[in-house]
């Protein structure tokens, strides 16, 4: 659990983003709104009952009818001849999804125009009944007779010729006053002896996302100073029977009431598109199958019927939620269905102050669960629960009520609030972890020092020989890293813990007798051998302590330092006689600077020798007590060497400068030295 003021700090973050994020989501950043607009997607989706259509069905002049009955666009005669057909099955409204502008050049008055135009000739027909010589007026007979309803395109880009589409338009009452539709500057309607003839119609215009995917349909839009309704929206006055229609306004939005139904939609007369499923939900039947009359009429008695096109080469496909190519005459019918059934969607008025505090109440739940929680796996499961519960709520919504209450940004705040905290804990912890390392060293090294400075009471006048011996370590070894030797070995923790280690060489040392370890003269064989005893003593001393460490025992080079520093790389030193490559480097290391400190420093039984008098003895000892190439690193960093002599001195700095004070020479180590008492230097 983090500390109190963590804790203060962690709130405040979550609170400060989760109020940024509920701004965001108040004013629908297009980040939000792309993510609605997913969110959207995804429970039209779920949402979709699987089951087909039962108020609609589509006559589609496919590919498989314009094969038979030639290629778009048919003459005007067919399409009359088709609803004719489609009306015979008694439905209840027919809609026609296709635009004829410009007048059909292949009915006999378009050809005599032609002929008296370009050849000044007067063309006449015999036998030929008069309904049937303007196939334009013979289409719009049919469609006044069997009550269709009319296509038309408005378009906004330019101002063009303002169409007169009076008796077309919806009569609409209610809060109009809080709409805000698209007015448009012109429209494009079927050919004038079409239009004349018609007495309901609606426009076809889709309404895509930025991204390109049709989720609103507008169903209404204003032209010429009128309200006019979309094709399936007018299609649905006329299945159930009413011309007028009314804007209401509740708790739950706008709205355009239908008689008993009830249409959510926005200010600018759009409304959500929902389906079924996909399009073969929506019930099809080929248009040649209704001109040869081989299909079942009771398909089409009752229900809304839309004539179209779904032809691949018109190319009238929208990506949409469930269908990446749904056709636009299919549209039509899922618009239809929705509002014959009431499933329209739509956004309550005050679901923008809902999500702006559960944007902040889902900041200040993250924010209490990271505080609280103990452990990473119960802020986990945490989030995702409360992610779970949100998802939940939005869909039930959605689909009980038609209420898109996006979950997108309260779910935002918990997957950012949830990183941003995880960064932070981690952070925390790193820290934490760090302090806990470093406490950890202190410990560790004030350990070894305590250690060692057991061992210096009893050896008192050593004073910085402590120090000098640890330095000379650590730069010896990183000389050996430099050139290249013992590399597997000579590692950075390696190198960490030679150092600390190097004091505790001579721990042992606590075992011996005083008068023999302060003796100020020569030692005699018998003593001497107590003397190196304490070796032996230092790697028991530093076993039974490593016994209590659990883990990566930080005693282990400590133990081999103490117990092998007096052996030999010839096999002749103690306690052990080991030889070359079976010392460990720490002992190697190890034995050069305590003899080098050793020679250089003042004893009870020697005067200090010069450095340069100290090295003359080293290099004689080469590949005898030392390993050449640990000796070989020693005088390669001579300067470094005198200044940590110098630095860590127990005498006079001068006495440190190269020149001899003592030009007697050691028979041996541990053996016969001159002056006399050397050989207590190497023990």
């Amino acid at each position: 659990m983090p500390a109190r003021k963590d804790s203060a700090a962690l709130a405040l973050i979550g609170i400060v983003l989760s109020l940024i994020i509920g701004l965001l989501v108040l004013f629908e950043a297009p980040a939000i709104r792309k993510l609605n607009n997913a969110l959207l997607d995804a429970l039209v989706q779920a949402t979709a009952p699987g089951e087909r259509a039962s108020d609609t069905v589509v006559i589609d002049i496919d590919d498989v009818s314009l094969s038979a009955h030639g290629q778009w666009p048919w003459p005007r005669y067919r399409i009359a001849a088709l609803i004719q057909q489609v009306a015979a099955a008694e439905p209840a409204a027919i809609a026609l999804d296709i635009l004829f502008p410009e007048s059909d050049r292949s009915s006999l008055v378009s050809i005599q125009q032609t002929f008296k135009r370009d050849f000044d000739v007067d063309v006449v027909f015999s036998g030929v009944p008069e309904g049937l010589q303007d196939n334009d007026g013979f289409l719009g007979h049919a469609m006044a007779s069997a009550g269709v309803v009319a296509a038309s395109y408005f378009y906004f880009d330019h101002v063009g010729k303002t169409q007169d589409l009076r008796g077309q338009d919806i009569a609409l009452g209610g809060r109009t006053d809080l709409l805000a539709l698209p007015v448009a500057s012109g429209a494009l309607v079927n050919a004038a002896a079409i239009t004349s003839q018609t007495r309901f119609g609606g426009f076809v215009n889709t309404k895509l996302d930025d991204d390109g995917v049709l989720r609103m349909v507008p169903l209404l839009i204003a032209h010429g100073g009128l309200i006019h309704p979309s094709l399936s929206l007018a299609a649905v006055m006329r299945s159930i029977g009413v011309a007028s229609a009314s804007v209401e306004s509740d708790s739950r939005g706008l709205a355009i009431r239908l008689g008993g139904h009830r249409v959510p939609i926005d200010k600018a007369g759009n409304a959500a598109l929902r389906f079924n499923g996909g399009p073969r939900l929506y019930d099809s039947i080929s248009a040649i199958e209704v001109l040869s009359g081989n299909f079942d009429p009771k398909r089409l008695n009752g229900k809304i019927v839309f004539i179209g096109t779904t032809a691949v080469g018109l190319n009238d496909f929208h990506p949409t939620a469930v269908d990446a190519r749904f056709p636009g005459l299919k549209v039509q019918a899922a618009v239809a269905e929705n509002i014959v059934h009431d499933r329209s969607a739509g956004i309550p008025p005050w679901a923008p102050v809902v999500l702006l505090t559960i944007c902040v109440l889902a900041g200040i739940a993250i924010s209490a669960l990271f505080v609280l929680a103990g452990s990473i796996v119960s802020i986990t499961m945490g989030s995702a629960a409360t992610m779970a519960l949100l998802l939940s709520a939005s869909v039930a919504l959605f689909a009980r009520f038609g209420f898109f209450i996006s979950a997108a940004g309260p779910l935002l705040v918990i997957v950012l609030l949830y990183v941003a905290f995880l960064a932070i804990r981690f952070a925390m912890e790193k820290k934490r972890a760090r302090i806990w390392r470093e406490q950890l060293e202190n410990a560790r090294q004030v350990t070894m020092e305590s250690m060692a400075a057991v061992a210096e009471t009893r050896d008192p006048e050593t004073g910085a020989h402590i120090k000098r011996t640890q330095n000379y370590v650590r730069a010896i070894a990183e000389r050996l890293k430099r050139t290249g030797q013992y590399a597997d070995i000579l590692t950075p923790a390696f190198i960490d813990l030679l150092y600390l280690s190097a004091p505790l060489h001579d721990i042992g040392k606590v075992g011996v007798p005083d008068h023999i370890l302060l003796k100020p003269g020569r030692l005699a064989e018998a003593e001497m051998e107590l003397m190196k005893q304490h070796a032996e003593f230092g790697r028991n001393i530093i076993a039974s302590t490593s016994m209590r460490i659990e883990g990566d025992n930080f005693l282990v080079i400590a133990g081999e330092i103490a117990a092998t520093h007096h052996e030999k790389w010839d096999g002749t030193g103690y306690p052990r006689g080991l030889a070359g490559q079976n010392i460990p480097l720490s002992g190697r290391i190890m034995a050069v600077a305590d003899v080098y400190d050793a020679l250089i420093s003042r004893r009870c039984y020697k005067k200090p020798f010069s450095h340069e008098h100290s090295t003359r003895l080293m290099r004689e000892m080469r590949g005898t007590s030392f390993d050449p190439l640990v000796l070989d690193a020693f005088f390669a960093i001579e300067v470094q060497i005198l200044a940590i002599a110098a630095q860590f001195s127990d005498e006079d700095p001068d006495a440190f400068q190269v020149g001899e004070r003592e030009s007697a020479k050691p028979q041996g180590l541990h053996g016969a030295f001159v002056p006399s008492g050397l050989a207590s230097a190497f023990s």
